[in-house]
Parts: structure tokens; C-alpha cells; sequence
């Protein structure tokens, strides 16, 4: 597996090369043929009318996933089929390579935090191919073992994790969003801690870093959004703010921003730094992982933001 992640016409492009020591007209069937499907495929595929315009039926599984269709956009056996998967356009090409062939993978989609998220069940997807093809078919898992770690580790290669500065007259706003693979009933819990927070009172450990100092929470609805002032003490500079949102499968949507004022902009490399930290911790515990080399991490992440905050 090789994914890499490009931009084309304002939409993210994944693409996955694999190669299977099989022959094109084996791997073929198992692309085309609504039986092989089944085996590795994360929708039923119920109908395929395999030509330039025809319709694909997909089955639900699950409401995210709900009974659709699609259209065949490109098709030249058994080198290339393309369609749309729902909203987005998928296409796999074969190409011979020696005994056996190379399948590449193309996956053309819009909200770019999804990435990791694709690339991971993409990678559960082939592997479950590969099974099928040896004939060894295996049932294909919404998040099978080692899934949350690969999908962390995507996220990182791709530059997921990474938070964004925008800047006006009114001052700056830092801005992180990520997917966490995990049921929010999980990462709720994990960023609050025992205590439930309530407005007036202060926010838990989870959700703060010390480069930030906390104020009051403003704002509180478990289990999808916590609000709160900063710094401790006199007049507010800004506002942190966590909005989560779950329901789906990729996990839980994490949206962090801090917003400050245009006085307070030292402050922002630091910021970027301990935030990109304290969602990398969160994602890491939510997965029993703990990395060695944390202190080193610290650093690296705060000369590359105080580097992009300078340019700026």
C-alpha cells in the first residue's frame, strides 16, 4: 500500500496501488461480478449494467451507506472501470505485471478530513480482496483490527492533524478539524473526564492546555459542544471551543477553534503547537497508545508553527 493524497478541481484525490499475484481476467471478475463484490466492496452491490452509462444498485448496510445508485463513467475491460459511488467518483485500472497485475485505486471525494478515514478502510477493503482472490474469502468488518492506528497514522502522513490560521481585523482564529475513530459516547468521556462540565464553572483537564489558560466555561452541551473563556481571570481574550459530531463511520468529527485578539498574536505558534498536541493525546489514548518521543514531537511541531505564523 502506497496511498497518496492530491488535489485536482478543487476536490481530494486518494489513490492506492497494490499489486495481486494474480492474472487481469482473475482480479477482473472479482471487480466487475456482484457475487465477488460481496467479499471485499464496503456496499452491496445488487445490479451492475457493465457498459459507458450504465447503473450500479448499491444496497445499505447502514443509514451513512443507504440503498443508491451510481453510473459507469469510464469502461474498458479488463483495464479500466469507473463510477460514481454515491457522490463520489471512483475508478481502478489493471495493468499486466508479469504473472500477475497491478490494481490502482482512485478515489475522488470533497470533505478532505475523510481521507484518513478512506485510505484506512480502503486498505481493509484490499486486504480482504487479496483473501478472495487466494480463495480464502473473509468477511469484510466495518472497523476491523488495527483499524483506528492505520486511520491515525494516514491522518498524520497526510497532514490531517494539522491546524489552520486565519487572520482579520478583529484578530485570529486557530482552527483544527479531525476525524477521531472512535463513537463519540467514547471521545466525549475521554476530553471531560469523570466530571460532567457546567457553564459557570471550569473546563476539565482533557479539554485545556497550559500554553492557554482557561476561564469559565460559557457554553456546554454534552455530549456534542464545550465552550470556554480565556484567559483565567479579567477580560476574556477569546474563546476555545470543542463541537463534536458523531453518527457516522468514520468515528467522531472533532472541531477545535480558539479564537484571540490581534494583540495577543505571540501567542499563536504556541497555541497551534499545544493544541495539535492535546488532539494527538486524546487520539492516541482513545487507541491505548502511547508515544516515547513526545518532548522531541513538542519541539519539531513548534518550530514548523512558529515558522508558518512568521511567513504569514
Amino acid at each position: 500500500m502506497n496511498p497518496t493524497l492530491d488535489t485536482a478541481d478543487g476536490r481530494n484525490v486518494l489513490r492506492i496501488e497494490r499489486r495481486f499475484a494474480h492474472p487481469m481476467e482473475k482480479v477482473w471478475r472479482a471487480l466487475t461480478d456482484p457475487v465477488h463484490l460481496a467479499h471485499w466492496f464496503p456496499s452491496p452491490v445488487e445490479e451492475i449494467d457493465l457498459r459507458p452509462g450504465g447503473k450500479i444498485r448499491f444496497g445499505g448496510t447502514h443509514p451513512e451507506l443507504p440503498i443508491g445508485t451510481g453510473e459507469i463513467t469510464e469502461f474498458d475491460p479488463p483495464r479500466v472501470l469507473a463510477f460514481t459511488w454515491y457522490d463520489d467518483p471512483l475508478r481502478w485500472e489493471l495493468r499486466p505485471d508479469g504473472p500477475g497485475c497491478v490494481f490502482v485505486l482512485t478515489h475522488t471525494f470533497a470533505d478532505r478530513p475523510m481521507a484518513g478515514s478512506f485510505a484506512a478502510g480502503w486498505e481493509s477493503c484490499l486486504s480482504a480482496l487479496e483473501s478472495a482472490l487466494a480463495g480464502n474469502p473473509t468477511e469484510l468488518k466495518p472497523a476491523p483490527d488495527g483499524y483506528a492506528g492505520r486511520h491515525d497514522a494516514y491522518a498524520e502522513a497526510f497532514g490531517l492533524d494539522e491546524g489552520e490560521l486565519s487572520e482579520d481585523a478583529d484578530g485570529w482564529t486557530i482552527r483544527f478539524e479531525r476525524n477521531i475513530p472512535h463513537p463519540i459516547e467514547k471521545v466525549w468521556p475521554a476530553l471531560g473526564g469523570s466530571t460532567a462540565p457546567e457553564a459557570g464553572g471550569f473546563p476539565p483537564p482533557g479539554a485545556v492546555v497550559d500554553a492557554v489558560p482557561a476561564g469559565e466555561v460559557t457554553a456546554v452541551a454534552a455530549p456534542e459542544l464545550l465552550e470556554y473563556a480565556w484567559p483565567s481571570g479579567g477580560e476574556p481574550l477569546g474563546r476555545v471551543r470543542w463541537e463534536l459530531t458523531g453518527g457516522h463511520p468514520a468515528g467522531t468529527r472533532v472541531v477545535l477553534t480558539q479564537t484571540g485578539s490581534a494583540g495577543e498574536r505571540e501567542r499563536c505558534a504556541a497555541a497551534l503547537t499545544a493544541w495539535h498536541l492535546r488532539l494527538e493525546l486524546l487520539a492516541d489514548r482513545l487507541r491505548d497508545a502511547e508515544r516515547p518521543d513526545r518532548g522531541e514531537r513538542a519541539a519539531d511541531l513548534e518550530r514548523r508553527y512558529a515558522a508558518r505564523v512568521e511567513a504569514r
